[in-house]
């Protein structure tokens, strides 16, 4: 049963359909803002208190920073998150760094930290008390109070303003946030161990990565003090904990209907796989010919497989028939409650029908859109190159182009223009009699003598990828943002604060049971991996290779403590590197990932298979002390060395 929190619009409609319809919350779901957490759902599931001093303090000490989230863990400035966010801080990340004294701190240039400290409802001072909602001066008029709002909140508080939509305009919040603009690195592992296992462990479980970082917030050139901080926690977890997480989890989508989750699932994703699997299939064999070209193809070949492996995860999700039972029928319940309440009315439901026919019109241009205009060429900078000069765009000049590559990803490029043929785009101009391979070839060699033949075929794919672009934004985009807009605003109007509004890369708490799961292949899966899975691996080779430092103390480490563990908790990637906490608030674990099964969360949580991937905190302080030594480290977070 869902829960009201707050005093939403249409109180009691609310209370009645979040029972009728099964508002989210029947598993651990839901990416909360602070001011709008569940608590007597938590109260009611897992007879915990969720109070506005335990939340107010979890806020308080999370932080966003470097495109994800950390929180203090000490009253001087010291956060925890994660390396790969602050990886360009470290001066090697094949050795790691650790600062031995507050000297030694290195400043992470570009890198700040910012805390939200209030939040406000402004949705009547955005919105006023205009009717009208859609017209080009309503939206104008929303803009300029948005603007004059943050300007009015930064000048008398000296704080970062940020107003934040939320419902689609639904509700508008105003967040304030304090800014620390000067970060310093205080410690990090080698890339080794933070990305063990590199993309062949990604997005998978059980995983042994140790991908924590520490850095310190300054203020007036002396460590920030920072009063609310998490304390850390000695013991750790164990299966059936609650705990809750809180960062900034990346935009979801998780009003796209049924329709959208079809055309997905049977059309887009196919496609872009598919795509996908034929690059990976020639790198790798490239990959394969010298160690000069495994160097040379390597970090292109990773980016393929980590879009691969997110491609591939999302169908999965949508090919589990349940997942999308599930979303019509509450689609089905939304779309009645929503036809039968006379301030909508019956033609408000015609929403879905809109999309549905819009996405049934779209789907034989989905290939061309793809191989034309949305993802033309990949991962060949040459035509990126091209086709950024013919539209007048920066230029990404970027350096290392390997030709053999270029002619490679290019002869497969032509194959699939071939395939399209000349009704969509001039293919026998652009191969003029040569074969994929003779025409790659021949443009790779013209760019090394000064000719411009790819700026020619980005000038001759341009038309037509402009009637495609412009196709694409008549039948689908346009659509897809103004439908869209309207069905979550619909479940704003019907269930207020007892749902939740898609994530937004702004502060949201979440909560989940540390639990083990079953995956796909049959296989139990342990709620946590230990420091023993670094070594079980054969002649310490490969991805799954541990520096000599690691392999030298091995025998000092307990390796039955917990390295990594997996929660239900509803995470969204720029989670990564937040914090996850006990009942009693302390810090149990740092988010750095989630498992394949996760990734469908994007449209519809389940909490069956779908995990989030923590760093243990009693993982983090073993591998401080017995490999590190970093006794000062270890002593500011209160555990100090164990002796």
């Amino acid at each position: 049963m869902g829960i009201i929190v707050g005093n939403p619009p249409m109180k009691s409609l609310a209370v009645f359909l979040a029972c009728v319809l099964g508002v989210p919350l029947a598993a651990d779901e839901g990416m909360w803002p602070f001011n709008q957490f569940p608590k007597e759902a938590i109260s009611q599931k897992h007879k915990f208190d969720a109070g506005a001093e335990f939340l107010d303090r979890l806020r308080l000490a999370s932080v966003r920073i470097a495109g994800g989230s950390g929180a203090f863990v000490s009253a001087s400035g010291l956060i925890v998150t994660n390396q790969h966010l602050i990886e360009r801080c470290i001066p090697d990340a094949k050795i790691g760094f650790y600062a031995g004294s507050a000297a030694e701190e290195r400043v992470c240039p570009g890198i700040d930290a910012s805390v939200l400290l209030s939040i406000e409802d402004v949705t009547t001072k955005v919105k006023g008390t205009a009717k009208d909602t859609v017209s080009g001066a309503a939206l104008q008029q929303r803009n300029g109070a948005i603007a004059r709002l943050e300007k009015e909140c930064a000048e008398k508080s000296g704080n970062v303003c940020s107003v934040v939509r939320l419902f689609s305009g639904g509700r508008y919040d105003l967040y304030q946030y304090k800014k620390y603009g000067v970060v310093r690195l205080v410690f990090a592992p080698e890339k080794e161990l933070a990305f063990f296992g590199r993309e062949r462990d990604s997005i998978t479980y059980l995983r042994y990565g140790l991908d924590v970082a520490f850095v310190r917030a300054y203020e007036n050139g002396k460590p920030a003090a920072t009063a609310n901080f998490l304390k850390w926690s000695g013991d750790g977890v164990k299966e059936g904990d609650l705990v809750f997480a809180s960062g900034n989890p990346a935009a979801t989508n998780r009003v796209a209907t049924a329709a959208q989750l079809t055309f997905y699932r049977d059309t887009s994703l196919p496609l872009t796989i598919a795509r996908l699997q034929t690059r990976v299939q020639l790198l790798s064999t490239f990959a394969g010919q010298s160690e000069a070209n495994l160097h040379a193809a390597e970090p292109l070949l990773n980016e393929f497989l980590t879009e691969y492996k997110l491609a591939a995860g999302k169908l999965i999700g949508l090919r589990d028939d349940r997942l999308v039972a599930r979303k019509t029928a509450f689609e089905a319940k939304v779309r009645n409650a929503v036809q039968r309440d006379p301030k909508l009315g019956t033609d408000a439901g015609k929403v879905w029908d809109e999309i549905a026919k819009a996405h049934k019109e779209w789907t034989p241009f989905e290939r061309s859109y793809q191989v034309l205009e949305s993802n033309a060429a990949p991962g060949s900078k040459l035509f990126r190159i091209a086709r950024q000069t013919v539209r007048g765009e920066k230029v990404d000049a970027s350096e290392g182009i390997n030709d053999a590559i270029e002619t490679l990803l290019l002869t497969q490029y032509l194959e699939e223009l071939k395939l399209l043929g000349d009704k969509e785009a001039p293919v026998k101009a652009i191969l003029a009699g040569k074969s994929p391979a003779q025409a790659a070839e021949a443009l790779v060699k013209q760019r090394r003598s000064g000719d411009d033949g790819m700026v020619k075929l980005a000038q001759m794919l341009e038309e037509p990828a402009k009637k495609l672009r412009k196709r694409h934004d008549d039948v689908i985009q346009s659509l897809d943002t103004s439908a869209l807009e309207k069905i979550a605003q619909y479940r704003f109007k019907l269930f207020g604060a007892a749902d939740y509004p898609d994530a937004t890369g702004t502060p949201r708490v979440e909560f989940g049971i540390v639990k083990g799961y079953t995956d796909r292949a049959g296989v139990a899966t342990p709620y946590a991996s230990t420091f023993s899975g670094l070594y079980y691996r054969k002649n310490n080779q490969g991805p799954y290779q541990v520096p000599q430092r690691w392999v030298d103390l091995k025998d000092a480490l307990n390796q039955v403590v917990a390295l990594d563990f997996v929660s239900t908790c509803d995470i969204g990637g720029g989670d990564y590197g937040g914090p996850v906490v006990n009942r009693a608030g302390e810090l149990v674990g740092v988010t750095f990932d989630g498992n394949l099964e996760s990734l469908p969360d994007n449209f519809l949580y389940t909490d069956e298979q779908a995990r989030a991937v923590h760093v243990a905190t009693q993982g983090i302080a073993e591998a401080l002390e017995k490999i590190y030594k970093a006794s000062r480290l270890l002593q500011e977070l209160g555990v100090g060395p164990k002796g």
